[in-house]
C-alpha cells in the first residue's frame, strides 16, 4: 500500500508520521487489497482536522474527523475508515451458505495420499448370494464381492446398518441418444 501524507498548516513531525502509518497498518489488517492511502491533517484555530481517503480495489473511502487534539482526530478517524471497511466488506462477502471441506478431506480429494493397510487375496469361485452371504460373515468383512453362479458375472454383497444386505450388479450403461 502506498501512503501519502498531507499536512496543511502543520508541522508533520517523525511521531505523527508513524502515528498515521501504525493504524493504517491496523486498516489492511481488514481489507488486504488496499491500493493507496492518502491522509491529510490541518489545523484550523484550535480545531485539528484529519482526513483519510483509501483505495480499495475497484472503491474509494473517504472518512473526516475533527477534534481539539491532533492524535484524537487521528484515532477517531480511522475508526470511522474502520467501520466503512467492515461494512464494504460484509456487503461483498458471499452470504450463501458454502460446504467446508475438512483438510485432510481435502488431501483425499486431492492427493496421492492413499495407503492400504491391508491387502488379501480371495480365490474367486462361482457361488450363490447366501453363500457369498454365509463367506462375508465367516471372514468377518462388511461388504463381499464374488462370482454368481448363475450369470458368471462378478457381484457385491454388502451389509446395510440396519443389518439387511445389499447387491451391488453390474449392468453394460445405455447409449445416450441425440
Amino acid at each position: 500500500m502506498r501512503i501519502h501524507i498531507v499536512a496543511r498548516k502543520i508541522k508533520m513531525t517523525a511521531s505523527i508520521k508513524e502515528f498515521i502509518e501504525n493504524r493504517l497498518e491496523k486498516l489492511q489488517d481488514y481489507m488486504d487489497n488496499i491500493v493507496w492511502a492518502q491522509v491529510i491533517v490541518s489545523v484550523e484555530k484550535k480545531l485539528h482536522n484529519a482526513e483519510v481517503i483509501l483505495h480499495v480495489g475497484h472503491q474509494t473511502m473517504k472518512a473526516a474527523a475533527s477534534t481539539d487534539e491532533l492524535y484524537s482526530a487521528i484515532d477517531k478517524v480511522m475508526a470511522k475508515m474502520e467501520a466503512q471497511i467492515k461494512k464494504y466488506k460484509e456487503r461483498n462477502t458471499d452470504h450463501r451458505a458454502t460446504e467446508a471441506v475438512a483438510a485432510d478431506e481435502m488431501s483425499t480429494l486431492i492427493g496421492p495420499e492413499i495407503n492400504f493397510t491391508v491387502v488379501k487375496d480371495v480365490p474367486l469361485k462361482p457361488m450363490t448370494k447366501d453363500e457369498a452371504v454365509i463367506e462375508m460373515e465367516k471372514q468377518g468383512f462388511t461388504f463381499w464381492l464374488y462370482q454368481d453362479k448363475g450369470s458368471k458375472q462378478l457381484q457385491v454383497i454388502f451389509k446395510r446398518m440396519d443389518n439387511s444386505y445389499g447387491l451391488l450388479q453390474p449392468v453394460k450403461p445405455q447409449p445416450v441418444k441425440k
